[in-house]
């Protein structure tokens, strides 16, 4: 047991390092939605099937979250934007994350 849970946290790492928040968030959504619909399809006997709808489900909830997690702002004109964009499309400076 103990094996398996080093295993999922040395996935997670891989997945978040280097990432946009969308991105991080997917990532471990899918994680945490595959594991819950596996069990949860266990029960029925459907664990494939219940660790990819739970994946497919915990994937889009989790980008969602990440993406609003990690917005970002111009210092210089204090314009907000998504994770997804690096410089500011009206300053051409360098965003930095709001911290929450």
């Amino acid at each position: 047991m103990r094996r398996h849970a080093v295993l999922v946290l040395l996935i997670l790492l891989i997945f978040t390092v280097g990432c946009t928040g969308t991105q991080k968030g997917a990532g471990v959504g899918t994680l945490i939605g595959a594991g819950a619909g596996a069990i949860i399809g266990h029960q029925s006997g459907n664990t494939a099937e219940g660790a990819l709808i739970g994946g497919a489900v915990g994937a889009a909830g989790g980008a969602l979250v990440g993406d609003s997690m990690m917005t970002k702002f111009c210092p210089e004109c204090g314009a907000d934007f998504g994770s997804g964009v690096q410089y500011c499309p009206n300053c051409g400076v360098e965003l930095k994350v709001k911290q929450k």
